[in-house]
């Protein structure tokens, strides 16, 4: 898992007034959990390479409604999360199996149930697990 200047991405702060230690504890989640869930998808010997080229973190930061809330993530539905990624899924000899580029979107991530309610990263991780189970499950099922 890569992310190609992660300094441009729209928005992967951990705070209004972001910290490098928070931006980069998120892109360290984000980065784990796509290793997680694609080895479930990925047969051992096989290679899945995923680069991020911009990042929107569901919600945003609204410190002028109230004193101290600059560290508070806003999550509304005019905030969707979104992500930008190229892929590419590869054997064991090399071959690639498949690759592409994928916008990322989920403008109805509010409606979204999730067991993961104190996981601030909660909506992005519903977006990976569908892209992951649309694009790379289909495409290890073939083979």
């Amino acid at each position: 898992v890569n992310f190609i200047n992660p300094d441009k991405f729209t928005d992967i702060r951990d705070a209004f007034t972001a910290t490098e230690k928070g931006e980069e504890a998120n892109l360290d989640l984000i980065r784990s959990y796509v290793q997680e869930k694609g080895s479930r998808y990925v047969p051992a010997g096989d290679k899945l390479e995923v680069t991020f080229t911009d990042i929107d973190l569901a919600g945003d930061f609204e410190p002028w409604h109230r004193s101290g809330m600059d560290d508070v993530r806003i999550v509304k539905d005019i905030y969707p999360p979104r992500m930008d990624l190229s892929y590419k899924l590869t054997d064991a000899s090399g071959k690639v199996i498949k690759a592409g580029k994928r916008q990322l979107r989920d403008l109805n991530f509010m409606m979204r149930l999730s067991i993961r309610r104190d996981d601030p990263l909660r909506y992005e991780k519903g977006m990976l697990d569908d892209w992951l189970s649309e694009d790379i499950k289909p495409a290890i099922t073939k083979n």
